[in-house]
């Protein structure tokens, strides 16, 4: 009991700083959004005993939100919270005893921050994406977006003007494939509202928002005025991008011909880092029982986009497919040009005329997902952590799990950036290893009670407990995950293996991937190799802390099976590691004799 207390001290502690440059943050819930938790405000001396008896007709874990817990009451809820929060906060307050309960909010020295760009209230997207609780965490200063699209009206240029909403913006230098000059303009419209969406100039009292908009748009233009493009450019354009500077490609474009060559320049970009984000395709209204997801974004290593309407269902043009990887708003006309995405773009007749236009399609979801991207890397994420964060966080729209409609699900910015903000998110870094140091202590404690005692752990088994519960994380602060030929290997060794199937599997084979499947095939394989037994007993343990964590961060009586599996399995892999140690330690015995 000691040692859980001194964890949760050390987890409160860790979770409580907050970077200085960050804008002024916003209330955690934003309308019509649920919040990340609520905060439950106890009599004062209320005993965990006591709240622990009021839980079950809540529905919802809380837990005492810091040491000073058990002296004045507050409590923080833990895991997901149910569609209906405001019936909820009614059942909890009218509980005798409660003094007070409500949703998180974020609070800083700057007071509230709300955008005051006149048409951000008619930004439905953003709000349903989470956004304006996410700016309180990042905004995406020092990452670069390359909009390979129809250009940008980013320069003024002979006929061509900046939009106004996009005056003050940070661009970096781009090029214009279609006619070989640095002048990558917009004379079509649909680039310039791809890159508003991931990086429109925000609370400058003008036009909208964007999701990102500290982030660096890097103009590309492979489109030209018809909205039409070759492979052989837009596969140019990719190995361009990557190759100056470019942290994240977006590709609202795409086609029904699978081309070597376009995805040979989409494996050059991630080899260099570089998150490629595409749009699944408008199809949609031609499929019945299967649909094709186009190109670029059916291609390994590239996030597909589908899109959502307002209400959250997948919109009509939607394509979909085993290659959809998650879900954005991408706006259903059907129901009204309000129910578009708004952006600030061109007059294609007039180039140098602003206009603001309601568009739909998996063009207008695809930057959600890029601009996303740009604020974990911001935020300090690896391009790999920033991807399992945007996947991992995404609330699950369609059946149980990753499906072929939403993929992980619709992203949600607010809970994909609490991944990646180090010891505050449940499940983070700093949690698994503390999780880890408990299940050792046990299996430990466990081992002395044998005639033979405990055996030694070693490097293997610490280096097998690392890998399997945070991964060596700390190849990346020298830089080797990002080397152009032995990147991608030091990636997933800085990578948790219980995630290493999100990459290879988009997520869609996590029943496996989150379970005891993979510790046991590698010690039913390598349990002969008597040198690997202490490196496979790491492993095991390190496999049962993932799980732990896991479990612990998404438990709800909504997904109470999930639970069960994760803890079960947990259990499976510490037993493992426990008798593997047991017939280590017994043959050493033996020797000795």
């Amino acid at each position: 009991m000691r040692v859980a207390s001194v964890w949760v001290v050390l987890l409160a502690a860790v979770g409580c700083g907050r970077p200085a440059s960050l804008p002024p943050p916003v209330p955690a819930v934003p309308p019509g959004q649920t919040p990340l938790a609520i905060v439950v405000d106890l009599a004062d001396g209320t005993s965990k005993a006591e709240y622990d008896a009021l839980e079950a007709a809540w529905g919802v874990d809380v837990e005492f939100n810091s040491i000073e817990g058990p002296r004045y009451g507050v409590t923080l809820s833990r895991g997901a919270l149910p569609a209906d929060v405001d019936g909820l906060l009614a059942t909890i307050r009218a509980t005798p005893g409660v003094e007070a309960a409500e949703p998180l909010f974020l609070y800083s020295a700057f007071g509230a921050f709300e955008p005051n760009d006149p048409r951000f209230p008619e930004q439905w997207n953003l709000k349903m994406a989470n956004l304006p609780a996410a700016w309180s965490r990042a905004t995406g200063k020092g990452v670069v977006v390359a909009v390979i699209d129809t250009g940008v009206a980013y320069e003024d240029h002979g006929e061509f003007k900046v939009v106004e909403d996009l005056a003050g913006a940070s661009f970096a230098k781009g090029w214009n494939f279609v006619s070989d000059t640095e002048h990558a303009n917009d004379d079509q419209g649909h680039g310039t509202h791809v890159a508003g969406t991931i990086a429109q100039v925000t609370n400058n009292g003008k036009g909208v928002a964007g999701v990102a908009f500290d982030a660096t748009i890097m103009p590309v233009k492979v489109l030209d005025e018809f909205g039409s493009g070759t492979s052989a450019d837009i596969a140019d354009a990719i190995r361009w991008a990557a190759d100056h500077g470019a942290h994240v490609i977006n590709l609202s474009l795409g086609g029904g011909a699978r081309s070597e060559v376009m995805e040979s320049a989409v494996r050059h970009a991630r080899k260099k880092g570089v998150l490629v984000i595409a749009a699944t395709g408008n199809n949609g209204a031609r499929c019945a029982d299967s649909c094709t997801v186009s190109f670029p974004a059916a291609y390994d290593g590239v996030i597909g986009v589908s899109a959502v309407g307002p209400d959250g269902k997948l919109a009509p043009y939607s394509s979909w497919g085993k290659e959809v990887d998650v879900a954005a708003p991408g706006g259903d006309k059907s129901k009204g040009d309000a129910s578009g995405v708004l952006q600030a773009t061109i007059d294609p007749e007039h180039p140098g005329t602003t206009v603001y236009s309601h568009f739909q399609g998996t063009s207008m979801a695809t930057p959600h997902v890029a601009g996303l991207a740009a604020l974990l890397l911001s935020a300090g994420a690896s391009p790999e952590k920033a991807e399992r964060a945007l996947l991992e966080s995404a609330i699950d729209a369609g059946k149980a799990g990753w499906d072929d409609h939403y993929g992980n699900g619709v992203i949600d910015a607010s809970a994909a950036l609490a991944r990646v903000s180090g010891g505050a998110a449940i499940g983070g870094t700093v949690w698994r290893l503390g999780t880890m140091a408990v299940l050792v202590w046990m299996l430990l404690r466990r081992l002395r009670g044998m005639s033979s005692g405990a055996p030694s752990l070693g490097l293997g088994f610490a280096g097998g407990a690392l890998l399997g519960t945070v991964g060596l994380f700390f190849l990346g602060w020298f830089g080797l995950p990002s080397l152009p030929i032995a990147g991608r290997a030091f990636s997933a060794l800085a990578t948790p293996m219980p995630e290493w199937g999100n990459g290879l599997f988009g997520g869609r084979l996590a029943v496996v991937t989150l379970s005891a499947a993979v510790p046991m095939a590698l010690v039913f394989f390598g349990l002969p190799f008597y040198s690997l037994r202490r490196l496979l007993a790491g492993l095991s343990v390190g496999f049962s802390a993932f799980l732990v964590s896991a479990a612990w961060g998404g438990f709800s009586f909504a997904n109470i099976a999930g639970t069960a599996w994760l803890v079960l399995n947990a259990f499976l892999c510490w037993h493992m590691a426990k008798e593997v140690l047991r017939m280590t330690a017994e043959r050493e015995a033996k020797g000795a004799l």
